[in-house]
């Protein structure tokens, strides 16, 4: 089979010829038909998580269908159209997985990291990794709600705001533009913020009801405003864009941060303990969680902006994400 991998460190990602995987006890082989390219993928090309070994071969956002079960599989079966995503597997004997907490999971195996990943023709995956995919969602669509549409599509639903409150979108990319769409399908007044007058028309189609230039001026003063938001969904990873909008909590609001850098964010005491705010970080989601978002967003007529390239031209289109060139999601396609 073709798969591209990293053989090192920083090394470049290459294509190469493998055998075809055989699945473990417990395991499914996946025959991959598309793999969305995510900024996270850099984990396994640059070797920055923990434990990672190499060569590996990248890829946490999978559509395709099963090829082959490995023993004590039960529940799936050949030629089903299944998803993996950021949620790889989990231990289910530390404490958060006692507690149900199975995406906080403190040994979290993540495909394309832990194990080998969907930048090929074929992958194995524990079978508590995959989420059927409807049949009515392209598996090219499928590929990025399971890693950036599950990302914001938990977050908002988990939030507590309800239909009706407001909500704001902070950034339109990977994230941000399946969070406007995600946000005014779950019945929320939704506002866009981002960088720029140009981003407006974008916003609007996606959904948005109202659109904030975060470079005309104060965007929480801007939101405030507007009547304040009950939960700021922020996709942005620039520290001072996060705090630029604190601001803009209503009473009792909570900003959600899911856009990662590793860049500070700077909160005002006042201005949390004043409105009874909150600020929380929110993780992606388990493979049922994968299937709601899947299924919502085949209800609703969600779809992330891609753009498609075979295989092969992975390391072009990995560069291209890395690049902040592509608009928004790059998605490989097998067959």
């Amino acid at each position: 089979m073709r798969a591209v991998q990293v053989a090192k460190r920083n090394g470049p990602l290459e294509l190469v010829e493998r055998p075809v995987p055989e699945p473990g006890r417990g395991e499914v082989r996946v025959r991959v038909e598309a793999c969305g390219i995510c900024h996270s993928d850099s984990f396994a090309v640059e070797g920055t998580f923990p434990g990672i070994t190499y060569p590996r071969v990248p890829g946490h956002e999978i559509a395709g269908r099963i090829d082959a079960l490995g023993p004590e599989v039960v529940g799936w079966k050949p030629g089903q159209r299944v998803g993996v995503g950021w949620f790889g597997g989990a231990c289910y004997r530390c404490e958060p997985c006692r507690r149900g907490h199975h995406v906080d999971c403190r040994n979290l195996r993540v495909p394309g990291v832990s194990y080998d990943g969907g930048y090929a023709d074929y992958m194995v995956c524990p079978a508590d990794a995959l989420a059927a995919i409807p049949d009515d969602l392209a598996a090219a669509d499928a590929a990025p709600l399971l890693c950036a549409g599950i990302t914001t599509f938990n977050a908002l639903r988990h939030s507590g705001a309800l239909p009706g409150d407001t909500v704001a979108i902070l950034g339109i990319g990977g994230l941000g533009h399946l969070g406007v769409q995600f946000a005014r399908k779950l019945g929320y007044r939704t506002i866009a913020i981002a960088r720029g007058q140009d981003k407006a028309a974008l916003a609007r189609e996606l959904g948005a009801h109202e659109y904030i230039d975060s470079t005309a001026g104060n965007p929480g003063a801007a939101l405030k405003r507007l009547g304040g938001a009950k939960t700021i969904l922020a996709t942005a990873t620039s520290g001072k864009a996060i705090s630029d909008v604190v601001g803009g909590l209503a009473v009792r609001g909570n900003l959600v941060i899911v856009g990662v850098s590793g860049e500070p964010v700077q909160v005002s005491t006042l201005a949390l303990v004043g409105n009874s705010a909150e600020v929380s970080g929110h993780a992606s989601g388990t493979s049922i969680e994968s299937e709601d978002t899947m299924r919502f967003a085949a209800l609703t007529g969600v779809r992330p902006m891609i753009e498609t390239v075979p295989l092969e031209q992975a390391p072009e289109a990995y560069a291209k994400m890395m690049r902040n060139e592509a608009r928004f999601r790059m998605v490989l396609t097998m067959v």
